[in-house]
């Protein structure tokens, strides 16, 4: 499989085709004017394709934006749609290419402390947190420090309004994405995984769409050891690619910004 992070104006109509295609393969509620603004209002995409087809198998939309919280300028990656075909979730290329593509955009574009926003509505999400990350929030072994809770709540209210409910932690969007009977629903024996049966205490609402608020800091130092497999998995040629002066968040030029391919 072949994975590249390409901004969103560079995606070309066969891309998006694609992608709305998957989403709506794969989840209820799918609708064209919505797919397309949350689209716009996200600057990167990940895809990964099959090598030999070129088959669209699965994408993720990122958010990459600067803001400032109790004095301290930060950065924040929010994770926006995200599906992969079940015939590729026994690849890594997704968890690999988005690390990586994260990684560089750390380094091109951060102001300070990088954190990823992700909403989960499902478990298989919620799963990469722990996975890949030794301290994220919410968890099933350990309370929300005052601190983070502040800052979650900031973020979700700044980035989902209304929608977001403050004491339950979730949002919940007029018109959610609810997977298919194919995909819904968490197995009983994934259950016995405490971090499963967390997301799902916490977030019981998961098969009508809701989706709970998540935080992690993007750090080396925040790694699991499988999260650092990932994160040194490219070349050191590859690892050092920059992107262009004119890529920058908080500009606007005509410029066609090429895919980096992992």
């Amino acid at each position: 499989m072949k994975s590249r992070l390409v901004h969103t104006e560079d995606l070309s109509p066969e891309d998006k085709e694609a992608m709305y295609s998957l989403l709506s393969t794969y989840f209820e509620g799918v609708k064209r004017d919505v797919f397309e603004t949350d689209l716009s209002q996200k600057n990167w995409v990940i895809l990964l394709k099959n090598e030999k087809t070129d088959r669209l198998q699965g994408f993720s939309t990122l958010l990459m934006y600067n803001t400032e919280f109790e004095g301290e300028k930060l950065s924040v990656v929010y994770s926006g749609d995200t599906i992969m075909d079940p015939s590729g979730w026994s690849s890594s290329a997704l968890s690999r290419c988005w690390i990586t593509s994260v990684n560089q955009l750390r380094r091109d574009y951060a102001q300070g402390r990088l954190y990823w926003l992700l909403i989960s509505g499902g478990y298989r999400t919620y799963r990469f947190l722990p996975i890949f990350w030794r301290e994220f929030y919410p968890r099933y072994d350990a309370v929300t420090p005052a601190c983070v809770s502040s800052l979650i709540e900031f973020l979700a209210g700044d980035r989902f309004g209304e929608y977001y409910d403050t004491k339950a932690g979730v949002v919940r969007f007029p018109h959610p994405h609810v997977l298919r009977d194919c995909l819904r629903g968490i197995p009983q024996e994934r259950l016995q995984d405490p971090h499963i049966r967390f997301f799902e205490e916490c977030n019981p609402g998961h098969l009508q769409g809701a989706e709970l608020v998540c935080l992690t800091e993007i750090c080396e130092e925040n790694l699991t050891s499988a999260g650092k497999r990932m994160w040194f998995a490219n070349s050191p040629m590859k690892q050092q690619q920059q992107f262009s002066a004119e890529w920058g968040i908080e500009k606007n030029t005509p410029q066609a910004k090429p895919a980096i391919l992992f």
